[in-house]
Protein backbone atom coordinates (compact mmCIF):
# COMPACT_ATOMS: atom_id res chain seq x y z
CA UNK A 1 0.00 0.00 0.00
CA UNK A 2 2.83 2.32 -0.03
CA UNK A 3 2.50 5.25 -2.11
CA UNK A 4 -1.70 4.81 -2.30
CA UNK A 5 -3.50 7.25 -1.68
CA UNK A 6 -5.84 7.95 1.11
CA UNK A 7 -8.99 7.06 -1.06
CA UNK A 8 -7.50 3.98 -1.86
CA UNK A 9 -6.05 3.23 1.81
CA UNK A 10 -9.21 4.31 3.38
CA UNK A 11 -10.36 0.77 0.89
CA UNK A 12 -7.69 -1.26 0.92
CA UNK A 13 -5.19 -1.06 3.45
CA UNK A 14 -4.50 -3.86 6.16
CA UNK A 15 -6.64 -6.70 4.25
CA UNK A 16 -6.10 -10.31 4.99
CA UNK A 17 -3.76 -10.98 1.57
CA UNK A 18 -6.79 -13.14 -0.80
CA UNK A 19 -7.03 -17.05 -1.24
CA UNK A 20 -8.55 -18.65 -4.09
CA UNK A 21 -12.00 -18.13 -3.77
CA UNK A 22 -11.83 -16.03 -0.51
CA UNK A 23 -14.07 -13.26 0.47
CA UNK A 24 -13.77 -9.51 -0.94
CA UNK A 25 -14.62 -8.29 2.24
CA UNK A 26 -13.21 -8.93 5.82
CA UNK A 27 -14.57 -11.14 7.87
CA UNK A 28 -15.63 -11.13 11.28
CA UNK A 29 -13.62 -13.55 13.06
CA UNK A 30 -16.12 -13.91 15.87
CA UNK A 31 -14.13 -16.28 17.91
CA UNK A 32 -12.23 -15.70 21.78
CA UNK A 33 -9.10 -18.29 21.07
CA UNK A 34 -6.80 -19.45 18.26
CA UNK A 35 -5.57 -22.29 17.45
CA UNK A 36 -1.77 -22.82 17.66
CA UNK A 37 0.47 -24.90 15.38
CA UNK A 38 2.52 -26.23 18.29
CA UNK A 39 3.63 -26.29 21.79
CA UNK A 40 6.62 -23.89 20.40
CA UNK A 41 4.09 -22.02 18.70
CA UNK A 42 2.11 -21.19 21.38
CA UNK A 43 5.33 -20.16 23.45
CA UNK A 44 6.77 -18.39 21.31
CA UNK A 45 3.26 -16.43 20.87
CA UNK A 46 2.87 -15.89 24.56
CA UNK A 47 6.75 -14.79 24.69
CA UNK A 48 6.64 -12.36 22.52
CA UNK A 49 8.57 -13.81 19.84
CA UNK A 50 6.71 -14.22 17.13
CA UNK A 51 3.20 -12.40 15.91
CA UNK A 52 -0.28 -14.02 15.79
CA UNK A 53 -3.64 -14.12 17.69
CA UNK A 54 -3.97 -15.77 21.15
CA UNK A 55 -7.41 -14.87 22.51
CA UNK A 56 -9.30 -11.58 21.12
CA UNK A 57 -8.73 -9.69 24.05
CA UNK A 58 -5.17 -9.20 23.11
CA UNK A 59 -5.70 -9.49 18.85
CA UNK A 60 -8.27 -10.62 16.26
CA UNK A 61 -7.64 -10.83 12.26
CA UNK A 62 -10.88 -8.32 11.88
CA UNK A 63 -9.28 -5.96 14.29
CA UNK A 64 -5.91 -6.21 12.89
CA UNK A 65 -7.04 -5.23 9.78
CA UNK A 66 -8.63 -2.06 11.42
CA UNK A 67 -5.90 -1.14 12.91
CA UNK A 68 -3.23 -1.72 10.17
CA UNK A 69 -5.85 0.45 7.91
CA UNK A 70 -6.23 3.20 10.56
CA UNK A 71 -1.94 3.19 11.66
CA UNK A 72 -1.46 3.49 7.46
CA UNK A 73 -4.22 6.78 7.04
CA UNK A 74 -2.28 8.22 10.57
CA UNK A 75 1.19 7.49 8.40
CA UNK A 76 2.13 5.90 11.92
CA UNK A 77 4.00 2.72 12.87
CA UNK A 78 1.44 0.75 14.96
CA UNK A 79 -1.96 0.83 16.24
CA UNK A 80 -3.85 -0.51 19.10
CA UNK A 81 -7.91 -1.08 18.83
CA UNK A 82 -9.62 -0.34 22.06
CA UNK A 83 -13.20 -0.34 23.12
CA UNK A 84 -13.95 3.10 23.21
CA UNK A 85 -12.24 7.16 22.78
CA UNK A 86 -11.95 7.01 26.36
CA UNK A 87 -9.89 3.96 26.80
CA UNK A 88 -7.48 4.79 24.77
CA UNK A 89 -6.55 7.85 26.12
CA UNK A 90 -6.19 5.63 29.27
CA UNK A 91 -4.20 2.97 27.58
CA UNK A 92 -1.89 5.69 26.49
CA UNK A 93 -1.49 7.34 30.06
CA UNK A 94 -0.58 4.72 31.62
CA UNK A 95 1.50 3.15 29.42
CA UNK A 96 3.75 5.67 30.06
CA UNK A 97 2.53 7.10 33.50
CA UNK A 98 2.15 5.68 37.23
CA UNK A 99 1.76 7.47 40.83
CA UNK A 100 3.11 10.79 41.20
CA UNK A 101 3.77 11.31 37.88
CA UNK A 102 1.99 14.30 35.77
CA UNK A 103 1.00 14.99 32.20
CA UNK A 104 0.25 18.50 31.14
CA UNK A 105 -2.90 18.97 29.30
CA UNK A 106 -4.78 21.91 27.26
CA UNK A 107 -7.99 23.29 28.74
CA UNK A 108 -9.65 22.71 25.26
CA UNK A 109 -10.79 19.34 25.99
CA UNK A 110 -13.75 17.48 25.16
CA UNK A 111 -15.63 17.63 28.73
CA UNK A 112 -15.63 13.27 29.57
CA UNK A 113 -11.32 13.80 28.96
CA UNK A 114 -11.74 16.65 31.42
CA UNK A 115 -13.25 14.29 34.35
CA UNK A 116 -11.41 11.49 33.39
CA UNK A 117 -8.21 13.65 34.00
CA UNK A 118 -9.07 15.16 36.68
CA UNK A 119 -11.00 12.59 38.68
CA UNK A 120 -10.39 8.99 37.72
CA UNK A 121 -6.41 9.55 37.04
CA UNK A 122 -5.88 11.92 40.10
CA UNK A 123 -6.97 8.20 41.82
CA UNK A 124 -4.74 6.43 40.58
CA UNK A 125 -1.97 8.72 41.55
CA UNK A 126 -1.56 10.86 38.14
CA UNK A 127 -1.85 14.19 37.92
CA UNK A 128 -2.94 16.43 35.18
CA UNK A 129 -2.34 20.14 34.55
CA UNK A 130 -4.59 21.72 33.01
CA UNK A 131 -3.23 24.91 31.08
CA UNK A 132 -4.14 27.72 28.68
CA UNK A 133 -2.78 26.75 24.70
CA UNK A 134 -2.88 29.69 23.92
CA UNK A 135 -0.06 31.04 26.21
CA UNK A 136 3.11 28.72 25.65
CA UNK A 137 4.82 30.45 28.50
CA UNK A 138 2.06 29.13 31.13
CA UNK A 139 2.80 25.43 28.98
CA UNK A 140 5.93 25.26 29.60
CA UNK A 141 6.07 26.50 32.87
CA UNK A 142 3.85 23.56 34.23
CA UNK A 143 5.98 21.20 33.17
CA UNK A 144 8.38 19.63 35.45
CA UNK A 145 10.70 16.62 36.34
CA UNK A 146 7.55 14.10 36.43
CA UNK A 147 6.23 14.84 33.35
CA UNK A 148 5.33 12.50 31.20
CA UNK A 149 3.56 13.66 27.99
CA UNK A 150 1.80 17.39 26.70
CA UNK A 151 -1.99 15.86 25.85
CA UNK A 152 -4.03 18.57 23.22
CA UNK A 153 -6.68 17.82 20.51
CA UNK A 154 -6.22 18.85 17.28
CA UNK A 155 -9.14 20.68 17.21
CA UNK A 156 -10.53 21.52 20.52
CA UNK A 157 -13.88 19.41 21.50
CA UNK A 158 -15.03 22.39 23.55
CA UNK A 159 -13.86 25.77 21.51
CA UNK A 160 -12.74 24.36 18.43
CA UNK A 161 -8.87 25.61 19.65
CA UNK A 162 -6.67 24.73 16.84
CA UNK A 163 -2.78 25.61 18.34
CA UNK A 164 0.49 26.13 16.58
CA UNK A 165 1.79 22.88 15.87
CA UNK A 166 4.95 23.94 15.08
CA UNK A 167 5.68 26.03 18.47
CA UNK A 168 4.18 22.71 20.37
CA UNK A 169 5.91 20.57 19.04
CA UNK A 170 9.58 22.15 19.28
CA UNK A 171 7.99 22.76 23.19
CA UNK A 172 7.79 19.39 23.64
CA UNK A 173 11.27 18.56 21.74
CA UNK A 174 12.64 21.07 24.41
CA UNK A 175 11.50 19.38 27.36
CA UNK A 176 12.02 16.23 25.91
CA UNK A 177 8.51 15.01 26.92
CA UNK A 178 6.27 12.98 24.37
CA UNK A 179 3.02 15.25 22.34
CA UNK A 180 -0.17 13.55 22.98
CA UNK A 181 -2.70 14.46 20.51
CA UNK A 182 -6.07 12.91 20.27
CA UNK A 183 -6.90 13.10 16.58
CA UNK A 184 -10.66 12.69 16.68
CA UNK A 185 -11.87 15.65 15.08
CA UNK A 186 -9.08 15.35 12.41
CA UNK A 187 -10.97 12.33 11.28
CA UNK A 188 -8.21 10.17 11.02
CA UNK A 189 -6.17 12.29 9.05
CA UNK A 190 -8.71 13.05 6.38
CA UNK A 191 -8.29 16.97 8.16
CA UNK A 192 -4.69 16.78 10.21
CA UNK A 193 -2.14 13.93 10.30
CA UNK A 194 -0.84 14.93 13.56
CA UNK A 195 2.37 12.39 13.08
CA UNK A 196 3.52 15.43 10.00
CA UNK A 197 3.32 17.93 13.42
CA UNK A 198 5.37 16.80 15.83
CA UNK A 199 2.83 13.73 17.20
CA UNK A 200 4.28 10.94 19.53
CA UNK A 201 1.18 9.33 19.84
CA UNK A 202 -2.19 9.83 18.73
CA UNK A 203 -5.98 8.41 19.52
CA UNK A 204 -8.77 8.79 18.62
CA UNK A 205 -12.49 7.69 19.15
CA UNK A 206 -13.52 6.04 16.68
CA UNK A 207 -16.93 6.02 17.16
CA UNK A 208 -17.40 9.56 15.45
CA UNK A 209 -16.21 10.45 12.07
CA UNK A 210 -14.44 7.06 11.29
CA UNK A 211 -17.35 4.60 12.03
CA UNK A 212 -20.09 7.56 10.82
CA UNK A 213 -23.25 5.69 11.45
CA UNK A 214 -23.49 6.24 15.09
CA UNK A 215 -23.97 2.25 15.59
CA UNK A 216 -20.16 1.14 17.17
CA UNK A 217 -18.49 2.53 19.67
CA UNK A 218 -14.44 1.82 19.61
CA UNK A 219 -11.41 3.46 19.74
CA UNK A 220 -7.21 3.57 18.55
CA UNK A 221 -4.00 4.70 20.19
CA UNK A 222 -1.23 4.56 17.74
CA UNK A 223 2.45 5.13 18.33
CA UNK A 224 4.11 7.45 15.31
CA UNK A 225 7.51 5.57 15.86
CA UNK A 226 9.46 8.83 15.93
CA UNK A 227 10.09 9.42 19.51
CA UNK A 228 13.18 8.12 21.93
CA UNK A 229 11.53 6.54 24.90
CA UNK A 230 14.94 5.27 25.87
CA UNK A 231 15.91 8.87 27.59
CA UNK A 232 15.82 7.95 31.06
CA UNK A 233 12.33 9.00 31.94
CA UNK A 234 9.95 6.41 30.73
CA UNK A 235 11.54 3.15 32.63
CA UNK A 236 7.91 0.77 31.79
CA UNK A 237 9.36 0.84 28.17
CA UNK A 238 12.60 0.48 29.29
CA UNK A 239 13.44 -1.41 32.21
CA UNK A 240 12.93 -5.33 32.40
CA UNK A 241 9.20 -6.20 32.36
CA UNK A 242 8.14 -8.96 35.15
CA UNK A 243 5.12 -9.86 32.76
CA UNK A 244 8.18 -10.97 30.59
CA UNK A 245 10.39 -12.41 31.42
CA UNK A 246 12.41 -9.22 32.05
CA UNK A 247 11.98 -8.18 28.22
CA UNK A 248 12.89 -4.38 27.65
CA UNK A 249 9.92 -3.62 25.45
CA UNK A 250 12.65 -0.36 23.73
CA UNK A 251 15.68 -2.88 23.73
CA UNK A 252 13.32 -5.37 21.56
CA UNK A 253 11.01 -3.34 20.06
CA UNK A 254 12.61 0.14 20.00
CA UNK A 255 13.61 2.03 16.76
CA UNK A 256 16.52 0.35 14.94
CA UNK A 257 18.01 1.31 11.93
CA UNK A 258 15.97 2.17 9.09
CA UNK A 259 12.85 1.21 10.80
CA UNK A 260 10.27 3.01 13.48
CA UNK A 261 9.91 2.16 16.94
CA UNK A 262 6.50 -0.28 18.06
CA UNK A 263 8.03 -0.42 21.29
CA UNK A 264 4.99 2.20 22.83
CA UNK A 265 2.43 0.00 20.76
CA UNK A 266 3.02 -3.49 21.71
CA UNK A 267 3.24 -2.68 25.35
CA UNK A 268 0.40 -0.49 25.45
CA UNK A 269 -1.29 -4.38 23.78
CA UNK A 270 1.11 -6.89 25.91
CA UNK A 271 0.22 -5.22 29.32
CA UNK A 272 -2.52 -2.68 28.55
CA UNK A 273 -5.13 -4.91 26.44
CA UNK A 274 -4.41 -7.82 29.14
CA UNK A 275 -4.54 -6.09 31.96
CA UNK A 276 -6.90 -3.77 31.84
CA UNK A 277 -9.22 -5.66 28.89
CA UNK A 278 -10.42 -2.68 27.12
CA UNK A 279 -10.55 -4.64 23.74
CA UNK A 280 -12.95 -3.39 20.97
CA UNK A 281 -15.01 -6.47 19.42
CA UNK A 282 -14.92 -7.99 16.04
CA UNK A 283 -18.13 -7.01 15.10
CA UNK A 284 -17.31 -3.58 16.12
CA UNK A 285 -13.88 -4.01 13.90
CA UNK A 286 -16.10 -4.89 11.22
CA UNK A 287 -18.23 -1.58 11.03
CA UNK A 288 -15.74 0.56 11.61
CA UNK A 289 -13.88 -0.41 8.88
CA UNK A 290 -17.47 -0.07 6.80
CA UNK A 291 -17.12 3.50 7.91
CA UNK A 292 -14.08 4.16 6.21
CA UNK A 293 -14.59 2.91 3.49
CA UNK A 294 -16.68 5.95 2.78
CA UNK A 295 -14.85 8.01 5.11
CA UNK A 296 -13.96 10.82 2.09
CA UNK A 297 -16.94 10.81 0.51
CA UNK A 298 -19.06 11.48 3.69
CA UNK A 299 -16.39 14.12 4.52
CA UNK A 300 -17.09 15.95 1.92
CA UNK A 301 -20.76 16.55 2.32
CA UNK A 302 -20.16 17.42 6.29
CA UNK A 303 -17.87 19.81 5.73
CA UNK A 304 -19.50 21.46 3.01
CA UNK A 305 -22.78 21.50 4.70
CA UNK A 306 -20.85 22.83 8.27
CA UNK A 307 -19.27 25.61 6.33
CA UNK A 308 -22.73 26.57 4.49
CA UNK A 309 -24.22 26.31 8.22
CA UNK A 310 -22.03 28.45 9.83
CA UNK A 311 -22.15 31.63 7.19
CA UNK A 312 -26.10 30.97 7.68
CA UNK A 313 -26.16 30.94 11.01
CA UNK A 314 -23.90 33.67 11.30
CA UNK A 315 -26.59 36.35 9.54
CA UNK A 316 -29.31 34.50 11.70
CA UNK A 317 -31.13 37.66 13.04
CA UNK A 318 -31.74 35.29 16.41
CA UNK A 319 -28.22 34.15 16.75
CA UNK A 320 -26.15 35.99 18.73
CA UNK A 321 -23.11 33.93 18.09
CA UNK A 322 -21.30 31.27 15.74
CA UNK A 323 -18.03 29.33 16.45
CA UNK A 324 -16.81 27.50 13.76
CA UNK A 325 -13.29 27.88 12.09
CA UNK A 326 -14.17 28.33 8.66
CA UNK A 327 -15.76 31.79 9.20
CA UNK A 328 -13.20 34.46 8.52
CA UNK A 329 -13.38 36.54 11.76
CA UNK A 330 -12.75 33.10 13.95
CA UNK A 331 -9.97 33.36 16.16
CA UNK A 332 -8.70 29.93 14.66
CA UNK A 333 -9.33 30.61 11.19
CA UNK A 334 -5.91 31.17 10.50
CA UNK A 335 -4.50 28.28 12.07
CA UNK A 336 -7.15 26.23 10.54
CA UNK A 337 -6.08 27.18 7.09
CA UNK A 338 -2.73 26.31 7.61
CA UNK A 339 -3.20 22.37 9.13
CA UNK A 340 -6.24 21.35 7.99
CA UNK A 341 -6.79 20.11 4.44
CA UNK A 342 -10.13 20.31 2.48
CA UNK A 343 -12.38 21.72 5.23
CA UNK A 344 -12.59 23.02 8.59
CA UNK A 345 -13.98 20.63 10.42
CA UNK A 346 -17.90 19.33 10.66
CA UNK A 347 -18.67 20.62 14.40
CA UNK A 348 -20.18 24.19 15.08
CA UNK A 349 -21.80 25.44 17.90
CA UNK A 350 -24.02 28.89 18.43
CA UNK A 351 -24.96 30.97 20.90
CA UNK A 352 -28.98 32.13 20.57
CA UNK A 353 -30.80 34.64 21.43
CA UNK A 354 -32.33 34.36 24.93
CA UNK A 355 -32.40 32.57 28.08
CA UNK A 356 -31.44 28.85 28.81
CA UNK A 357 -35.30 28.05 28.72
CA UNK A 358 -35.06 29.23 24.91
CA UNK A 359 -32.34 27.00 24.43
CA UNK A 360 -34.35 23.89 25.50
CA UNK A 361 -37.11 24.98 23.41
CA UNK A 362 -35.21 25.55 20.38
CA UNK A 363 -33.39 21.38 20.84
CA UNK A 364 -37.49 20.74 21.50
CA UNK A 365 -38.66 21.93 18.51
CA UNK A 366 -36.17 20.57 15.57
CA UNK A 367 -37.99 17.45 14.04
CA UNK A 368 -34.93 16.90 11.39
CA UNK A 369 -31.87 17.12 13.51
CA UNK A 370 -31.26 14.34 16.16
CA UNK A 371 -31.23 15.39 19.66
CA UNK A 372 -28.22 13.29 21.41
CA UNK A 373 -24.88 13.88 22.68
CA UNK A 374 -22.40 12.70 19.75
CA UNK A 375 -20.80 13.99 17.29
CA UNK A 376 -19.28 12.51 13.54
CA UNK A 377 -22.59 10.75 12.50
CA UNK A 378 -24.25 10.87 9.01
CA UNK A 379 -27.45 12.62 10.92
CA UNK A 380 -27.05 16.07 11.50
CA UNK A 381 -26.98 16.16 15.86
CA UNK A 382 -27.53 18.63 18.31
CA UNK A 383 -27.22 19.48 22.16
CA UNK A 384 -26.62 21.94 24.80
CA UNK A 385 -23.51 21.31 25.79
CA UNK A 386 -23.41 23.18 29.27
CA UNK A 387 -26.26 20.77 30.71
CA UNK A 388 -24.31 17.71 29.03
CA UNK A 389 -20.99 16.36 28.05
CA UNK A 390 -19.59 19.36 29.78
CA UNK A 391 -22.25 19.44 32.70
CA UNK A 392 -19.56 18.54 35.54
CA UNK A 393 -17.48 21.94 34.96
CA UNK A 394 -17.95 24.52 37.04
CA UNK A 395 -18.61 28.23 35.39
CA UNK A 396 -15.22 28.80 35.45
CA UNK A 397 -13.85 26.05 33.66
CA UNK A 398 -16.98 26.34 31.40
CA UNK A 399 -15.50 29.80 30.56
CA UNK A 400 -11.88 28.46 30.19
CA UNK A 401 -13.49 25.47 27.46
CA UNK A 402 -14.94 27.85 25.66
CA UNK A 403 -18.65 27.67 26.33
CA UNK A 404 -21.37 29.46 27.30
CA UNK A 405 -24.94 29.05 28.83
CA UNK A 406 -26.57 29.37 26.00
CA UNK A 407 -24.38 27.56 23.51
CA UNK A 408 -25.67 24.89 21.25
CA UNK A 409 -23.46 22.41 19.28
CA UNK A 410 -24.36 21.38 16.23
CA UNK A 411 -22.48 18.37 14.44
CA UNK A 412 -23.18 18.65 10.14
CA UNK A 413 -24.59 15.45 8.61
CA UNK A 414 -25.11 14.55 5.11
CA UNK A 415 -28.76 15.44 4.27
CA UNK A 416 -29.40 18.24 2.21
CA UNK A 417 -28.29 21.47 3.48
CA UNK A 418 -31.68 23.21 2.34
CA UNK A 419 -33.66 20.56 4.63
CA UNK A 420 -31.38 21.06 7.89
CA UNK A 421 -31.89 25.15 7.11
CA UNK A 422 -35.57 24.58 7.23
CA UNK A 423 -35.66 22.45 10.48
CA UNK A 424 -33.41 25.15 12.47
CA UNK A 425 -35.52 28.06 10.72
CA UNK A 426 -39.24 25.65 12.63
CA UNK A 427 -37.39 25.55 15.71
CA UNK A 428 -36.54 29.35 15.39
CA UNK A 429 -40.28 30.69 14.96
CA UNK A 430 -40.72 28.83 18.47
CA UNK A 431 -38.74 31.33 20.27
Amino acid sequence: MKNRHFDTLLVHAGKIEGTSNGPCVTPIYQSTSFLFDSSQHASALFQLQTEGDIYTRLSNPTTSVFEKRIAALEECSAAVATSSGQSSQFLAIQNIASNGDNIVCFSSLYGGSYNQFRSSFAALGIEFRFVDGRDLKEVESAIDKKSKALFIESIGNSDFFIPNFEEVAELCRRQDIPLIIDNTFGAAGYLFRPSEWGAAVVTHAATKWIGGHGNSIGGVVLECGNYRWDNGKFPLLTLPSDSYNGLSYWDTFGAKEGSKSVAFAVRARAQGLRDWGCSLSPFNSFLLLQGLETLSLRMERILSNAQQLAEWLSRHPKVEKVNYPGLKDNPNHSNAKRYLKGGFGGVLTIDIKGNRQSGARFVESLELISHLVNVGDNKTLISHSASTTHSQLSSAALKSAGIGENSLRISAGIEHIEDIKSDLEGAFKNI
